[in-house]
């Protein structure tokens, strides 16, 4: 198991990767269609992608956190 101080990080990690997975595929899919390449288009993209999307979640996360907590009512 990994230990719990690795949960924002692990977050991100997971996140950025769903994330990247569906836009690149709705893009890749968009531009070139779905057609036998598809696949392959839509790996390399992701790929791409993904090495973009995580550091800049690790980077943004917290900022976004404090941008939410700053519009909810106090309970």
């Amino acid at each position: 198991m990994i230990p719990r101080k690795f949960e924002p990080v692990l977050f991100g990690l997971v996140l950025s990767g769903l994330m990247s997975l569906v836009v690149s595929g709705v893009s890749a899919g968009l531009a070139s269609g779905i057609g036998a390449g598809f696949p392959r288009l839509w790996a390399r993209s992701w790929l791409a992608a993904w090495l973009l999307a995580f550091p800049i979640v690790l980077l943004v996360g917290p900022l976004a956190r404090r941008l939410v907590r700053a519009v909810l009512r106090p309970e």
